[in-house]
Order: structure tokens, then C-alpha cells, then sequence
């Protein structure tokens, strides 16, 4: 079996699945971070598709970042300035050719993920 990653993104402060958040997915080689796709989540707060396939994947260290700002603003969560969240960052290991599943349970004010199965 090789290895994946898929996300869950919940809004908790709704108690709804996030739909339409945008994630972005970087590898970092070194100090740099190669951009490697950019997905939108859909109705479940899943994306369509894994967001590292196993055909893709590698071990090594990657980054999740997820659009928040854009989703809040949809549902006229108001907007200081600078927003408390806008884009949030994830940057994870990946050290065997697993099924990694990285979750965000997301509110306006706080955020919180971990490695879920």
C-alpha cells in the first residue's frame, strides 16, 4: 500500500461540513515550498479527490494551507483589521507510506487539527 493524504474541515462555530474552503498543498525542499496543487472542499468539507494520491506521494515534509479568511467572509463572520485568521498553515511530516489524514475543525477565533486515521 502506498501513501495518501485527504483533510476534513469543520466549521465548528456553524456545526456544518466547510464547503468551499480552498487548500493549497506545498512540499518544502529544503527552504523552499513547491507548490503542488490547489483543491476546494465540497459539501461534506472533503475534497473530490485525495489531495496527495498515492501516485503521487513521497515521504517528507509538506504544508496545508488553508483559506479561512475567504470562507468566513462568505458567511459575514465580520472581519477586523487584520483578521485573527486568514490563512492558516499546516506544515506536517510524513515519514511512512501511509494513509495520512490531516483534519482542520475551524471557528472564527481558534482552530485546532491532528492526525486522524
Amino acid at each position: 500500500m502506498g501513501g495518501s493524504l485527504t483533510t476534513h474541515v469543520l466549521d465548528t462555530a456553524r456545526g456544518c461540513p466547510a464547503e468551499g474552503l480552498q487548500i493549497e498543498l506545498f512540499r518544502i525542499d529544503g527552504d523552499k515550498r513547491v507548490a503542488l496543487r490547489t483543491l476546494v472542499t465540497n459539501a461534506d468539507g472533503r475534497t473530490d479527490q485525495h489531495i496527495l494520491p498515492e501516485s503521487e506521494f513521497q515521504i517528507g515534509v509538506y504544508e496545508l494551507v488553508f483559506h479561512c479568511g475567504d470562507y468566513l467572509d462568505r458567511f459575514g463572520v465580520s472581519a477586523d483589521s487584520p483578521r485573527f485568521l486568514d490563512l492558516v498553515p499546516l506544515r506536517f511530516g510524513m515519514s511512512e507510506a501511509a494513509h495520512y489524514h490531516v483534519p482542520l475543525l475551524l471557528s472564527p477565533f481558534g482552530y485546532s487539527t491532528y492526525r486522524g486515521s
